[in-house]
């Protein structure tokens, strides 16, 4: 383990803050998106691409995050990270052509992914066990705020001052977080634990990781347990103003259950820790999402779908997901301790790449109807239960 150093107490919310710079290079955006297309003279499929090129970029360059972090150490390529970001954010805001748009976006979306990834590995350089997984929580705790305070500031910021002054924000912002991170942040990775950057070792070490089937299992279950909520937030229009009669400012009713249940799993899995051990936790978690998918779908064939019990069984679902979320995470990062920071990348690609599955795929498959909503919902949880299951027996075969 590395030496903590005194500022180890400000580490959740700074890891925290980082990797809410994905979500709020998303979210506070959105409501911009017709006055970017009517003062570049972009059509809504070009301003749409804008998202496309970040999130294809991000996808992309989580693989290197933390490959370079366990070859240069953490802190120095979270301080470049940042860095790199709040310029690719001012040359979102100087933008004066939507092709100039889609290339600053892309180079957000580069160096959005290293505090997500590089996050996770400092938890485990830092910490082992209970102690781990209820920083891992805090972690996720505040996490959670993100998604619901992004689309509130961004739809402030484009209300009073347009667009531009969205990215000016994050510029901001982001410099704010440095400053922070530079202060506050300590290297975890001691040199003698440093990685080689060579060709070979890499592949050999890639290769190691993504066929090891306790990580392959563990980022499934993780996988799977997210896509069950993210369904509803790539099907939220459809879901609120066309299932549930939802005026446009109304989104709050689904993100409002989602995050209170996101951070409420979150709390009660770091009081849990070193109570009772990180498989009971995550087979609770299990046991308090299939009661939401059970409610959810039971709901539909008994009742029309209207407010307020057709979003409930979110908070449920969420709170579940996120109590099992911590600690699914650290085991599947414990096979690989000198490797944490590669596996940490491969494990947020995975991640990624099943939530572009979700979003290309299946959602627009399941939100004809708030009943096949829920049966997706429920198909994907015990998918993941599966999972979970399957790398638990792995766990306890004899080695």
């Amino acid at each position: 383990m590395a030496e903590k150093a005194p500022s180890t107490r400000a580490i959740p919310f700074l890891l925290a803050a980082m990797g809410a710079l994905g979500p709020f290079s998303i979210d506070t955006y959105l409501p911009s998106f017709h006055e970017i297309g009517d003062k570049l003279g972009a059509t809504p499929i070009q301003v749409q691409q804008t998202l496309s090129a970040y999130l294809a970029a991000f996808a992309a360059m989580t693989l290197w995050h933390g490959a370079l972090s366990d070859r240069f150490g953490r802190r120095r390529i979270i301080l470049l990270a940042l860095a790199l970001f709040a310029v690719a954010s001012a040359g979102c805001a100087f933008a004066t052509r939507i092709e100039q748009l889609w290339f600053w976006r892309a180079m957000q979306g580069i160096t959005a992914g290293a505090g997500v990834v590089i996050s996770r590995a400092i938890v485990r350089d830092l910490f082992d066990g209970a102690p781990a997984q209820r920083l891992m929580s805090q972690i996720s705790m505040m996490f959670a705020l993100a998604p619901a305070i992004a689309p509130v500031i961004g739809g402030w910021l484009q209300t009073l001052f347009g667009w531009r002054s969205i990215f000016a924000f994050l510029v901001l912002s982001t410099a704010a977080l440095w400053l922070a991170c530079w202060k506050l942040l300590p290297e975890t990775l001691p040199p003698e634990k440093r990685q080689s950057l060579q060709p070979a070792y890499l592949g050999r070490t890639y290769w190691k990781v993504m066929t090891s089937p306790p990580f392959l299992l563990a980022c499934a279950a993780l996988s799977f347990n997210f896509a069950g909520f993210f369904i509803y937030v790539l099907s939220a229009p459809v879901f609120l103003m066309k299932h549930l009669g939802v005026h446009e400012t109304g989104f709050l009713w689904l993100f409002g259950p989602a995050m209170a249940g996101l951070m409420s799993g979150s709390w009660l899995s770091g009081r849990l820790a070193g109570k009772i051990t990180m498989s009971r936790t995550i087979a609770l978690g299990y046991l308090v999402m299939a009661s939401a998918v059970v409610g959810n779908v039971s709901l539909n064939f008994v009742l029309p779908p209207a407010l307020p019990w057709s979003v409930m069984p979110l908070f449920i679902y969420t709170l579940g997901m996120s109590l099992a979320m911590p600690s699914l995470t650290i085991l599947a990062l414990d096979p690989f301790p000198e490797q944490r920071g590669l596996a940490a990348s491969c494990q947020t690609f995975f991640q990624s790449g099943f939530n572009s599955l979700a979003a290309a795929l299946i959602a627009p498959a399941l939100w004809g109807s708030t009943l096949t909503l829920a049966l997706g919902m429920a198909s994907l949880m015990t998918l993941g239960g599966i999972a979970a299951l399957a790398h638990q027996k792995l766990r306890l075969l004899p080695r």
